[in-house]
């Protein structure tokens, strides 16, 4: 049986394995190139299912690979988005304390901006942060004028768009499921799929819920396992919709690795309350009572997991109390705007998160990549990866470039 040639084959495409794609066929135009998705459409996990923020990278340590790459991301996707008019909309954000106890720790969210070089922002007053959100109380609060809301679907099928554009036989193919992958002896790995295999000289894989398992099926060794975490999201109700301009969001609680619930103005109209962030049984089930044997098997056999709910377990509670009770999610989203009411909030979707945790149970901070023979396993693409994805896609490109002896 025959079967077609591809000097890189890309394993996932989200938004992360998308723009690889098209940042290693800008850089290498001599090279085919084949994107292989196992879901009908692209973007039908993580980057379809988030809540559409343009971030401006002021939550994350300075220096950090996330950091730098958010702001240089953010950055080079307004330029993009702006040359092939994708709607989207910088309209910005209030970070909002409410409690003393937060003060301190909103002083370092907003030190870290400053040492991000996040553009333009500003501590503000209880009467700025009404000037702002009229419904929003608060005693303190940071304005960010550069975040921005978009949806990132339209990103990446521009990106699709653009890889098919060159005709230079760089494709995208969806329906295809990797199953396994045969190492040949000419150095070339047989990728395959319920569809069919496909050759490569390298293998580049961006699998976000499903990254350990590819790696795994290269036999490939990673110390580190992804669990779901699912966000349940609210939307204001037409009666609830005039008490939020843009976006809202809490100081985080910087002993939980979530940034708390918010609200945010979608791009296609509407605006969303939440998420929060719950463990799920089941990688790719979107509704609250989805169950996967083999994904639960999977999370509480890695240690990591076990480790990380001891850390964590008292917030894990409340998220799930969280997740069942409308009345206690509308008391949290209450701390943020006090005059919200049950019938201006109605259940709307949930999204789920990849979150790659080492053996000692905590949750990976930065980029990971695992790489042997002629392959690269990316373990983890951290958020704000949607924002950063031209960024992440270019540092994937460029760590190819070396690894790959690409010329």
């Amino acid at each position: 049986m025959s079967t077609t040639h591809y000097d890189i084959i890309i394993v996932g495409g989200g938004i992360v394995g998308l723009a690889t794609a098209y940042k290693l066929q800008s850089q290498n135009p001599t090279k085919t190139i084949l994107v292989l998705e196992k879901e009908k459409e692209v973007a039908a996990h993580q980057t379809g299912h988030n809540s559409g923020v343009i971030h401006s990278g002021i939550y994350y340590k300075p220096g950090s690979y996330k950091a730098i790459k958010c702001v240089e991301g953010r950055r080079e996707l307004l330029a993009f988005v702006k040359e092939h008019n994708i709607p989207h909309d910088i309209c910005g954000k209030i970070i909002v304390a409410t409690e003393e106890s937060e003060l301190a720790h909103m002083n370092k969210v907003f030190a870290n901006g400053v040492a991000n070089d996040v553009e333009g922002i500003e501590m503000i007053d209880a009467n700025r942060i009404s000037e702002i959100e009229p419904h929003c109380k608060g005693i303190a609060g940071i304005w960010v004028p550069c975040t921005g809301i978009i949806d990132y679907t339209d990103v990446a099928r521009k990106y699709v768009e653009l890889i098919h554009a060159k005709n230079n036989g760089c494709k995208v193919l969806t329906s295809h499921k990797v199953t396994d992958f045969i190492k040949k002896s000419d150095h070339t790995t047989d990728v395959v799929t319920e569809k069919g295999n496909f050759n490569a000289t390298y293998i580049i894989s961006c699998a976000g819920l499903q990254a350990d398992r590819i790696t795994k099926k290269d036999h490939v060794k990673t110390d580190s396992a992804i669990v779901g975490f699912r966000g349940d999201y609210y939307d204001l109700t037409e009666k609830g919709r005039s008490k939020v301009k843009n976006l809202i969001y809490p100081v985080p609680n910087p002993e939980f690795p979530f940034l708390g619930v918010h609200f945010t103005r979608m791009i296609k109209g509407g605006v969303e309350c939440g998420p929060n962030a719950v463990f799920v049984f089941d990688r790719e089930g979107y509704s609250k009572t989805a169950f996967s044997l083999k994904d639960t098997l999977a999370a509480f056999g890695f240690m990591g997991t076990w480790k990380f709910f001891k850390k964590h377990w008292r917030f894990g509670l409340d998220e799930y109390r969280g997740a069942f009770s409308k009345a206690y999610f509308l008391n949290r989203l209450r701390k943020l705007i006090p005059d919200l009411q049950m019938d201006d909030i109605e259940p709307a979707r949930c999204g789920i998160r990849a979150m790659a945790l080492s053996g000692e149970g905590n949750m990976l901070d930065d980029f990971k990549i695992e790489f042997s023979g002629n392959s690269m396993h990316v373990i983890n693409s951290p958020s704000p990866a949607a924002t950063a994805s031209l960024a992440y896609g270019n540092e994937i490109a460029e760590q190819a470039k070396k690894y790959f002896k690409l010329g």
